[in-house]
């Protein structure tokens, strides 16, 4: 394969799609091309798109066309798009968007290099109709596990499908008699250096794409909850968990490049296990992950109240190395609003669920994210909404404004409230989030956290308690990547990316955090007081 072949993955909307990502730049890798950061150095820009929401489209609409502009003056020849929005709209994306070269849904995914050898020749690849992928595997979750690798059914983030004894994974090595181990796969001739070694009976295939200390990791894909304003579900499919381990065998590679940071993500930690013979499974998998070596953090992203089991929370409380960090997903907090969103719920139920979480870890950090302007939301349900943040002392606050999302339950609904009104409620209970957040950092002053190393600020704030230039940037067991703030550490500890380090917060602005830094958690004393 010539050398100038080369592809930039340009990465948009949440961490699962970051996962996506590294998982075809395993592929491609294992494939011979050439991995560049910036798509003008490359032959194929290939754009990882969000289908999530309406801004989110916009977004990713606005990458492929700033891709498509690099053909006029620089090297790359060709853009496609792959990813939520490629998958979900499929040829109707590539009808209204000429710009894109191709549009690849999840099924190309394991043919990615060929797909992208054929449009870089010039050939075209026709996109696909889109289909509800929830009538790809059996209703019954139980039934799902072999199935999905029977059937070939497309797992993003999920590496290879399930291969015969001794049968070739595309980019890694045949092994004689079956699966080889971890410790083997890493010699072996073929399998380029950087990429995640095979293991078990469903081998990874990944390429890290930066150098961050904090990586997320898939327990999952797809979702059988049936929200009437999401239409994940559809073109994600139905839940389907990956097996224990794989997890654990792509911890320890993540952990070998680097990774200080576990995320788990999938559009519904909670379930994860059902369709394994075992929804306790997640309880038994963290203290095995927060026990591989180089890895001092495991954090557990989306978690559904109604499925939190009070076993699951001791889990997150409790266990050395798991943060305990709850990102629930509450969506309102009007009974009437919730029972439309085909929700679980309301105000007293979500604070009590608070309570017991806080009485096991008073430190514990609490997210979650809001829709305001639901059809048939009153005033008096968003007065119940703002009621329930007032007092449930949330650590970050995602506010959106509903709209109407293609083939979603809701979209039909009667009550829609107009525009503008939906705009100022939304910009009303953003108000109130903002107020709210920086209370509750405000009382974290005084509190030891510890913080992952990750960066130097690029902004240090201007204020006189604030750290001057140069301060490193982290986060706290509470604050989850690109969510949740960040805390700066005031400078002159020479403490590098990747370290963990306990620190004192002395200041607070926003979500943000100062703190002083005591000690590196292994390692000496990083100031006098740490000595006292």
């Amino acid at each position: 394969m010539p050398e100038s072949r080369t592809v930039a993955l340009v990465t948009l909307g949440c961490a699962r799609n970051e996962v996506d990502s590294e998982e075809l730049a395993g592929r491609l890798a294992a494939d011979g091309w050439q991995l560049v950061e910036d798509a003008a150095d490359a032959d194929i820009a290939v754009v990882n798109t969000c289908g999530f929401v309406e801004a989110a489209k916009k977004d990713s609409v606005d990458a492929l066309l700033e891709a498509n502009d690099l053909k006029d003056h620089g090297r790359t020849r060709a853009v496609v798009a792959v990813g939520c929005m490629a998958e979900r709209y499929g040829k109707e994306l590539a009808e209204a968007l000429p710009e894109a070269d191709g549009v690849l849904g999840f099924d190309d995914y394991a043919h990615i290099s060929d797909r992208l050898r054929t449009i870089l020749a010039g050939g075209v690849h026709a996109p696909h109709t889109p289909r509800d992928r929830r009538k790809l595997l059996p209703i019954s979750p139980a039934q799902r596990a072999e199935a999905a690798s029977g059937a070939g059914v497309a797992l993003p983030g999920h590496g290879q499908e399930a291969t015969p004894d001794g049968a070739r994974v595309e980019g890694v090595a045949s092994v004689p008699g079956g699966p080889a181990s971890p410790a083997d796969l890493p010699d072996l001739p073929d399998l380029p250096e950087g990429v995640a070694p095979a293991s078990g009976p469903r081998p990874p295939l990944r390429r890290r794409l930066g150098t961050s200390p904090v990586a997320s990791v898939k327990l999952a894909s797809g979702c059988d909850r049936r929200c009437s304003f999401c239409a994940i579900p559809s073109f994600r499919g139905s839940f389907v968990s990956r097996r224990p381990a794989d997890v654990l065998a792509e911890t320890r590679w993540l952990a070998g490049q680097g990774v200080r940071e576990v995320v788990l993500v999938s559009e519904n930690n909670t379930s994860y296990g059902k369709d394994l013979g075992d929804i306790r499974l997640l309880e038994t998998l963290l203290p095995e992950l927060a026990a591989v070596d180089g890895v001092e953090r495991v954090r557990v992203s989306y978690l559904q109240p109604a499925e939190l089991r009070p076993g699951l929370i001791d889990v997150l409380t409790s266990t050395d190395k798991v943060a305990p960090y709850f990102d629930l997903s509450f969506q309102h907090a009007a009974p009437g609003v919730l029972r439309a969103m085909r929700r679980f719920g309301d105000t007293e139920r979500f604070w009590e669920l608070l309570e017991r979480i806080r009485a096991r870890a008073p430190q514990a950090g609490v997210r979650s994210n809001f829709i305001v302007g639901f059809p048939g939301e009153t005033e008096r349900d968003l007065a119940e909404l703002e009621r329930f943040l007032g007092a449930a002392r949330l650590d970050a606050i995602g506010v959106f404004g509903y709209s109407d999302e293609d083939g979603t339950e809701a979209a039909a609904y009667d009550g829609k409230l107009d525009p503008e009104e939906v705009a100022e409620r939304l910009e009303r209970v953003s108000r109130l989030a903002e107020e709210l957040t920086a209370q509750r950092a405000e009382e974290r002053l005084g509190e030891t956290v510890t913080v992952l190393v990750e960066e130097v600020a690029e902004d240090p704030w201007e204020a006189e308690d604030g750290p001057s230039e140069g301060a490193m940037a982290g986060r706290a067991a509470h604050q989850a990547p690109e969510t949740d703030g960040q805390t700066v550490l005031t400078p002159g500890h020479g403490l590098a990316p990747g370290t963990m380090v306990e620190a004192k917060v002395v200041a607070a602005q926003g979500v943000d955090l100062v703190a002083e830094p005591l000690r590196p958690l292994h390692g000496g004393p990083c100031t006098e007081e740490a000595d006292r």
